[in-house]
């Protein structure tokens, strides 16, 4: 498995050695998230000193070219010898490899002589997603703060590059090899579907025995708490969470304690979110990302993507998770409903854990993987 973005690989790698496969992921471990991987291509160089990254930016603007990708392809190209004799090589995304779409086609080249079939799963951006996301054919998406102004668009360079002629001949190289494409939620399906693209959805996997469930009981304050990503911050609408939590300190100050934390590894992620018995996801989605169900399955009451498109898909009668939508006034309204009717924060904790196992079982979801592989 090529690449790791969220800790899908990861859960995912975990299902199948519980069913019998041998499973390796290679990747970067994603920045400072730092996810677990087998054989890393994570650039070194450019992270030794402050020296070597100011060099690497200036590089980058006076050529355009990236030397931490340079890197990224270089590292990949060693470990070649290691990466014999699989049955079916997944890619993360068609830029899996995060080095030069030029490199990354001679690369996978490389990889598939030697392996089996290979499979694109489509979890996070994408050509096909971010074309349709564009359109602004959907109620919302990641890319509306972008539609709705141009000026944002430096924060949107990752996700608008996926349109550029090089990400998108990669993409199209990519499908052709594939033998299947699998989308991980709907926030992926509605758009791959609507390009015209045959693929299959297969739920985000959730390691259920490493993930122990507290069910959220307020014994005093309610604990609210917000883990910010600033490279994802306009894209997952941190503006929202921020503007409706203070309009819920101003008025239940002492009912309430928030916790807020900004780029850290996932790790401290985790941990300092345990305490919580509400977490802020995002309001750009549909469907729930991975964090969110990660958080679901400890029992937090989760404000992300519910939408009825969800509700519909799982055929949900009751709560499991906070439709949050991009209006700080209506989260700010959610909150307080559940901070003064503490009651259903557990009810909802519970519901949520029993729509991860019975939805997103790391072992179930795994028999799907090897199952649409083979077809």
């Amino acid at each position: 498995m090529v690449g790791e973005y969220s800790r899908l690989h990861n859960s995912l790698k975990e299902g199948l050695e519980a069913i019998g496969h041998e499973a390796l992921i290679v990747s970067t471990g994603d920045s400072f998230k730092q996810y677990q991987t087998n054989l890393s291509v994570a650039a070194k160089t450019t992270q030794g000193s402050r020296i070597l990254r100011l060099a690497k930016k200036a590089i980058h603007r006076l050529t355009s070219l990236d030397i931490e990708r340079t890197e990224h392809g270089l590292r990949f190209y060693r470990l070649l010898p290691k990466l014999k004799n699989f049955d079916h090589i997944q890619l993360i995304n068609s830029d899996a490899l995060e080095t030069h779409p030029w490199l990354a086609k001679k690369l996978l080249k490389k990889l598939l002589a030697q392996n089996g079939a290979m499979s694109l799963l489509v979890c996070g951006d994408e050509t096909p997603v971010i074309d349709y996301l564009l359109s602004g054919k959907l109620r919302y998406s990641i890319l509306t703060p972008y539609l709705e102004n141009k000026a944002l668009a430096p924060h949107f360079e990752y996700t608008l590059k996926y349109t550029g002629k090089s990400h998108c001949m990669l993409f199209e190289w990519v499908k052709a090899r594939a033998n299947r494409i699998i989308t991980s939620d709907l926030d992926y399906q509605i758009p791959v579907r609507a390009m015209g693209y045959d693929n299959v959805l297969i739920p985000n996997p959730v390691n259920i025995n490493t993930i122990e469930y507290i069910e959220a009981k307020v014994q005093d304050k309610v604990i609210i708490f917000l883990g910010i990503n600033r490279l994802s911050y306009h894209k997952k609408g941190i503006i929202f969470f921020e503007n409706a939590l203070k309009i819920v300190t101003k008025k239940y100050a002492d009912k309430v304690e928030i916790i807020v934390t900004e780029n850290v590894p996932y790790a401290q992620y985790i941990e300092l979110y345990n305490r919580a018995h509400i977490v802020l996801d995002q309001v750009y989605a549909f469907d729930q990302g991975y964090n969110a169900l990660e958080a679901m399955a400890k029992g937090k009451v989760v404000f992300t993507g519910a939408e009825t498109e969800f509700t519909r898909h799982y055929n949900l009668p009751e709560t499991v998770a906070i439709n949050a939508l991009p209006d700080a006034a209506a989260i700010a309204a959610s909150l307080i409903t559940l901070i003064e009717n503490p009651d259903e924060i557990t009810a909802i904790s519970r519901r949520a854990r029993a729509f991860i196992e019975k939805e997103h079982h790391f072992i179930d979801v795994a028999k799907k993987y090897v199952a649409a592989w083979h077809k």
